[in-house]
């Protein structure tokens, strides 16, 4: 299938595309901050440069997309034009993401990833459900990694056992 755009039109496109306070990133920030959190953004001194930062707790938020963050669920559709070129970027962009998370926990750092899915084409119940979960991570667990997605993903404990999260 050949794209609709030219490359002109694409490229603009893409250029288009926000990489910080975008609009799930702000709707994630004023969640948290109305329940009682401070933060700091976009901290350039920690791997990855997280979306939110509590240096306190030592935890990195990031907030993903599912295109640009893929993670199996419906969002997260591979295009259907440069196939090689598209697999190669995603892959990359995975690959990044794990060392990212690898080099926080290195460093003593906890990380949470909100997904796109969790939030985008919800409800106010489920999203303010999302905010909680994200609020109980952040002021009282110990687990070094919270992936939340639609179906509240993956939680990963300290010793990296894997168990799903109801």
């Amino acid at each position: 299938m050949t794209d609709v755009m030219s490359p002109a039109q694409r490229r603009n496109n893409m250029q288009m595309i926000k990489s910080r306070d975008s609009a799930l990133e702000i709707v994630i920030r004023s969640g948290l901050h109305k329940r009682g959190l401070r933060y700091r953004l976009h901290d350039r001194t920690l791997p990855g440069c997280p979306d939110l930062v509590f240096r306190t707790p030592r935890i990195a938020v990031f907030v993903h997309g599912c295109f640009w963050h893929p993670h199996g669920c419906s969002l997260s559709v591979m295009p259907s034009t440069r196939i090689d070129f598209w697999k190669a970027k995603l892959e990359g962009n995975a690959s990044r993401d794990a060392r990212t998370v690898a080099l926080l926990h290195a460093k003593q750092w906890r990380v949470l990833i909100i997904r796109e899915c969790a939030i985008r084409r919800t409800n106010e119940q489920k999203i303010s459900e999302v905010l909680d979960r994200a609020v109980t991570f952040i002021r009282n667990e110990d687990s070094s990694l919270l992936d939340i997605s639609s179906n509240y993903g993956i939680h990963i404990t300290k010793e990296m056992r894997i168990t799903l999260n109801a």
